[in-house]
């Protein structure tokens, strides 16, 4: 199986509805940070401090690569991972992209719970009243990078693991489609 490449804004589900979707689909799931994380020694949020977003992007690059070579997998990207190099041409060709999409009010209430907000470079501290008009500039900003994605999928219904599961049977059911 190609890998499958979950995008989109920071909030949208990559990782909660990419964990479900792994299981049900029997392979492992790759959060591109957390890989990240492992391989620099450092979290996100402290190594965006220390190199700067654009030295960041560069390691998000490298990695993004190294996951692209994998083959049954199910990738969660970061938010601005499709919108640097040529990221979207290097998922496009690996496998199959998934833009996960819900309303920029649910991303920002989403985002605005504080075991999310924390782990956030951009909006960390941030006041919570500034997150919406973020995000709508963000993904108005985005778009034309996510729009690239082969599939968009609606990641609104996760907010409960019945809900996750549910929406993961629902693109389980797309993806093998595809095959």
């Amino acid at each position: 199986m190609k890998p499958v490449f979950l995008i989109g804004y920071m909030g949208c589900g990559k990782t909660t509805l990419g964990e479900v979707l792994a299981r049900q689909l029997g392979v492992p799931f790759i959060d591109l940070d957390q890989y990240i994380e492992r391989q620099m020694g450092f979290a996100i949020i402290d190594l965006f401090a220390m190199v700067g977003e654009r030295r960041f992007r560069e390691i998000e690059a490298k990695a993004l690569r190294e996951v692209a070579a994998m083959t049954g997998v199910v990738v969660g990207c970061g938010g601005g991972t499709p919108c640097y190099s040529d990221n979207m041409l290097v998922m496009n060709k690996a496998g199959i992209t998934v833009w996960l999409t819900t309303s920029p009010e649910r991303i920002a209430q989403r985002l605005c719970i504080p075991e999310h907000k924390t782990k956030r470079p951009k909006i960390n501290n941030l006041p919570d009243v500034d997150i919406l008009p973020l995000v709508e500039r963000e993904l108005n900003d985005r778009s034309p990078y996510y729009g690239q994605a082969q599939l968009q999928f609606d990641s609104t219904d996760i907010e409960t693991g019945p809900d996750t599961e549910h929406t993961a049977q629902r693109l389980v059911a797309i993806l093998e489609s595809l095959n």
